[in-house]
């Protein structure tokens, strides 16, 4: 029967010993310096463990700061080799939390800060038409899109067009051509409609167009070796390659009308997005909106960053004003036209909400990103956390849900809110 459900629902063989597969930095928590218990700890960790047995997930990293202190980094489970689809003589690399994944579209959160980083330096005005610095993005009605409403997914542009090869994904002068002759939905940024691909390689030219250098390389420059990262990269490449945790599409395949929403967002059904996500093509390209390459730990050093008001360890990565105009709420909640789901976004990030959002129950000073539904990453103002959980299974509609709303709901729970005065953000 064991084996019967694990091929119905595409799941992995859990193993009864979760110590043997379970790794913990114990260098990098420090609970107590925050007054954070080792029940709240086991608490939050203990949820991580019931999203693991449900079997959708091979492997799975943690990283959570409060206060600006590790409380928990750790990593459960196979980065390879304990798949679905695996036999069992398949060799099982184990996950660590140094192993790398990809964010997905959790990058759009980075991708964004750097844009509003180019305006912190007066590179581009928000504002500004895309086509005022790429003339050619404003054919077929598209003159007058501005950047803002790219980050905020109201560009009009939500997918590529029908039946566009896989592999144009990671040849950038097609993609922007495409990109260029397409005509939008609409161009008034009244409605939004996500955009889950689109939307990175235009931000990309805007700001190549602008710096003169690579997108690759302004991250390095001040993101990436500012803040002492060893991955977060657009892809990965050469020989580290082999170091990138493999994804898995597990859990029972999605039907009309969540499988045509998943095609509509994606451009593909779930099988062929596994297959083009472990594509050593896509896993080395540059692909701003959906192939960040890094840890939980690195996520979460970003969004420390941000909570702190653009500073990382006493050096100031971006103004504090750049920070607030990134995470300020741009329009009213509104069902999103792609995830046909009610959303509130900045210019670039997902925001939580009150009574509950996204980021859980009284959220509403939180902001963060997902990475193809599953992964989470965020910080919240009002909880001085900030929090990665990275996973290698891309289930949609599946049995994990509930362990998987139910970790959220732990987390907000054990970090209760904190006076105003407080705060190291306030968000309106």
């Amino acid at each position: 029967m064991k084996q019967l459900a694990r091929r119905a629902f595409h799941t992995f063989a859990v193993p009864q010993d979760l110590a043997s597969v379970t790794h913990i930095d114990a260098a990098g928590e420090n609970p107590a310096a925050v007054g954070v218990s080792d029940q709240t700890v086991e608490r939050i960790w203990r949820s991580v463990e019931r999203l693991y047995q449900t079997g959708v997930h091979p492997g799975i990293q943690l990283s959570i700061r409060h206060r600006g202190e590790p409380v928990l980094h750790r990593a459960i489970g196979h980065a390879r080799g304990n798949g679905p689809g695996d036999q069992p003589d398949t060799p099982k690399v184990a996950m660590t939390t140094d192993t790398p994944v990809c964010y997905f579209s959790a990058a759009k959160a980075v991708t964004a800060l750097l844009m509003h980083m180019l305006a912190e330096k007066g590179l581009i005005n928000l504002m500004d038409p895309v086509a005022y610095y790429c003339p050619e993005f404003g054919r077929h009605g598209k003159r007058t899109i501005t950047i803002h409403q790219i980050l905020s997914h109201r560009g009009g542009i939500p997918a590529i067009p029908k039946d566009t090869p896989i592999d144009v994904l990671w040849d950038r002068d097609e993609i922007w051509r495409l990109l260029c002759d397409a005509k939008p939905v609409e161009v008034d940024g009244a409605k939004v409609a996500y955009h889950a691909i689109t939307g990175g390689f235009v931000l990309q030219r805007v700001l190549e167009k602008v710096t003169g250098a690579s997108i690759e390389a302004f991250l390095d420059q001040f993101l990436r070796k500012p803040m002492g990262m060893r991955w977060f990269t657009y892809g990965i490449a050469g020989p580290s390659l082999d170091n990138l945790a493999l994804n898995y599409a597990t859990g029972p395949r999605p039907t009309f009308p969540v499988s045509w929403v998943v095609s509509r967002a994606l451009g593909g059904d779930i099988v062929t997005i596994e297959q083009v996500v472990n594509d050593p093509r896509f896993q080395a390209a540059v692909i701003p909106a959906g192939n960040l390459c890094g840890t939980a730990e690195e996520m979460g050093r970003f969004f420390q960053m941000m909570l702190n008001g653009g500073v990382w360890q006493g050096r100031r990565i971006c103004a504090e004003i750049t920070v607030r105009r990134a995470i300020q709420q741009f329009g009213s909640l509104q069902i999103d036209r792609t995830m046909l789901v009610p959303m509130r976004f900045s210019a670039g990030l997902m925001l939580g909400g009150n009574p509950v959002g996204i980021w859980g129950q009284q959220s509403r000073f939180a902001f963060g990103h997902l990475g193809l539904i599953n992964k989470l990453c965020w910080a919240d103002t009002a909880r001085d956390i900030s929090v990665s959980l990275l996973n290698t299974g891309l289930p949609i509609v599946a049995h994990h849900l509930p362990a998987l709303v139910r970790f959220v709901y732990t987390v907000c729970d054990q970090f209760p809110l904190i006076p105003d005065a407080q705060r190291p953000l306030a968000v309106a």
